[in-house]
Formats: structure tokens, C-alpha cells, sequence
């Protein structure tokens, strides 16, 4: 991974099509089954091997967040808040972004998009280290017309980017997860504001299509894609949630685990962090996790452990993240 690389976490906006729900609270501290919204776009960033994160929020929120995810640091990461006033656009989170920490390039993912999987997303270990180019992340849709859509030429690469087309050139939405290059914020200075007065992110993609700087990379079907900014959506995704986690009791989208398993924090930490949230499934769930890592294959049936001791060695291998190591 390239040592500039930064997280961009999208959590603004008013969440108006979530109204009543969301008009005291932001819609990304919303749960989603057992855990806030944010977790899960925070978690595709960290298992990308990122360790500075930029988090975009509302002056009102930031108190919140600060409450709930403090600076990171129990995730082994480091959180800068950034404030965005009105909401102009997603593209405006860049330069926002390159205000507060510089020109950078970033992997944005909007706060409302969920990535769900068994594993780390399989596309994110794909993305070339040279930072010249951006990357848009596609999944194949039943009906496109209500996304972004992305066309291609008979080559596989970029084509083409219409938004909410009558006649799709292909089933390829645009999800909200995109690798951006430093001149980003560059570029979207340059940018006028769509008809509804917006920092358009279609703009700024089509400026590097324009000049050959632009990748895509498809996610697979082990990738489930949700847009939670619905009623409808955020109750399907707790239930897809719920079910996955019964199925394999762990939890998904753990930043706890995740960190852990990145070796950013060690056994006793995620001890300490499962112990506070012993009486959730959730943190049950980890304590699950670590005691069954600590038991030899075969020497104690799962049923029968019923303490976790304080210390535990951590494990090898844990060094880096399984992303980390090929970004």
C-alpha cells in the first residue's frame, strides 16, 4: 500500500430520505443489526490496510462520533474529524479533506454503503500502487437504471459514465467506494456545480476518463452491495446481517477484529474491548473468537469454555493485514 494513501469516510449529509429517523441523528450512527452504520464503511477501510482515516461529518454530528469512535486508537487507528457545513456534494469531501491533511490519495467509501461479505473484499487487493489513476468499484445489478452506470469498450476498459440512464449501456452500477489520486482535490476546484448545486463524484470520475487515468474493478458475487439511505434498505442489511452472523458466529464488520486481526492491537486489547460489551452478543461474539484461537484443535469442546483468561499470546502472522501486504 502506498505510504500516502489515506481513508475518506463519507458521514454528512441531512439523511432526509430516512426522515423521521434521521432528522436528530445522523443517519450513519443509524444500527444496522448490532452495530452503528459507520462501523461497516469503516471496516472496508481498515481491512484495506489503512491506518489514517479521514472522517467527513456535520457540525452538529462530530460531538457524536467523537463519543462514539474517540480518535481511533483502540482500532490502532488514527481518525481526523472534518466538518463539512452544507452538504455540497461528495466530490467536495475531497478537497475538504486535502484542507485538512493535505493532497492525498485516498480510498473514499460513503457512509451509507455497505460492503458485506465473508471475507475482505477480494477487489481492494487489486489496486495498482501507482496512485496515478483513479478506481471505481462496480457490482452487477438487476435493474441499473437507478445508479450511476458504467460502460465499457470491447477492450473491458472504461467507456462510458451516465447517471440514472434510460437505456444502459451495460448492468454495472457504480457502488460508493473509489480510489482517488492526490490531484483530486486539483481537479474538483475546477469543477462547477451540477443543476441541484452539487460537487458531482460522476463529474470528477469522467475528468480521468477523459484522460485515460480511470480504472474499474468489478466486485464479485462473494460481495453483497447495499445503499442503506432507505427504510427498506436498512432493514433488509440488519436481517442480511443477523443471518450471516448466526450462520458463522463472528461478528461482520468488526473494527475490533479487524484491528486485531491486523495485528494494530494485540490479544489483551481485544480482550479488554470485548469484556466492556460482554453483555451484547457482539462482544460475546469476540470473546468467542480469541478463546477459540486459544484452544488447541480437539482439547476442549467450544460449549465447555466458559472464562477467558486476561492474558493470551497474540497470534503469528498478524503482523499486516491480509490486503495490506498487496496494496
Amino acid at each position: 500500500m502506498p505510504r500516502d494513501r489515506i481513508g475518506l469516510l463519507l458521514a454528512g449529509g441531512t439523511g432526509s430520505r430516512l426522515f423521521p429517523a434521521t432528522r436528530a441523528l445522523s443517519k450513519q450512527l443509524l444500527p444496522v443489526y448490532d452495530k452503528p452504520m459507520v462501523y461497516y464503511p469503516l471496516s472496508v477501510l481498515m481491512q484495506a490496510g489503512l491506518r489514517e482515516i479521514v472522517l467527513i461529518t456535520t457540525p452538529q454530528d462530530a460531538v457524536t462520533y467523537r463519543r462514539l469512535l474517540g480518535t481511533g486508537a483502540r482500532f490502532g487507528i488514527t481518525l481526523h474529524y472534518v466538518l463539512q457545513a452544507q452538504a455540497r456534494g461528495v466530490a467536495e469531501a475531497v478537497t475538504l479533506m486535502a484542507e485538512a491533511v493535505g493532497p492525498r490519495s485516498c480510498l473514499m467509501v460513503l457512509g451509507d454503503n455497505l460492503f458485506l461479505g465473508d471475507t475482505p473484499i477480494p477487489a481492494l487487493a487489486g489496486l495498482d500502487p501507482d496512485t496515478s489513476h483513479a478506481r471505481l468499484f462496480t457490482k452487477a445489478v438487476a435493474d441499473p437504471r437507478a445508479f450511476g452506470v458504467l460502460g465499457l469498450d470491447e477492450t473491458g476498459q472504461p467507456r462510458t459514465i451516465v447517471e440514472k440512464p434510460a437505456r444502459p449501456a451495460s448492468n454495472l452500477a457504480i457502488t460508493g467506494l473509489y480510489a482517488l489520486p492526490a490531484d483530486a482535490s486539483d481537479r474538483v476546484a475546477r469543477q462547477r456545480p451540477s443543476e441541484r448545486g452539487e460537487l458531482e463524484i460522476t463529474c470528477l470520475l469522467r475528468s480521468y476518463l477523459d484522460d485515460g487515468r480511470l480504472q474499474s474493478a468489478a466486485l464479485g458475487p462473494d460481495v453483497t452491495w447495499l445503499d442503506t439511505g432507505t427504510h427498506d434498505n436498512l432493514l433488509a442489511a440488519a436481517q442480511l446481517v443477523r443471518d450471516r452472523q448466526r450462520r458463522t458466529g463472528q461478528p461482520m464488520a468488526a473494527p475490533e477484529l479487524i484491528a486485531y486481526r491486523n495485528g494494530w492491537i494485540d490479544a489483551e486489547a481485544l480482550t479488554d474491548l470485548a469484556r466492556s460489551m460482554q453483555k451484547t452478543e457482539y462482544g460475546q461474539s469476540l470473546l468467542r473468537y480469541l478463546a477459540a484461537e486459544a484452544t488447541p484443535p480437539c482439547a476442549v469442546p467450544q460449549s465447555r469454555i466458559t472464562a477467558m483468561p486476561k492474558h493470551l499470546p497474540a497470534p503469528a502472522g498478524t503482523q499486516s493485514g491480509s490486503l495490506s501486504a498487496q496494496w
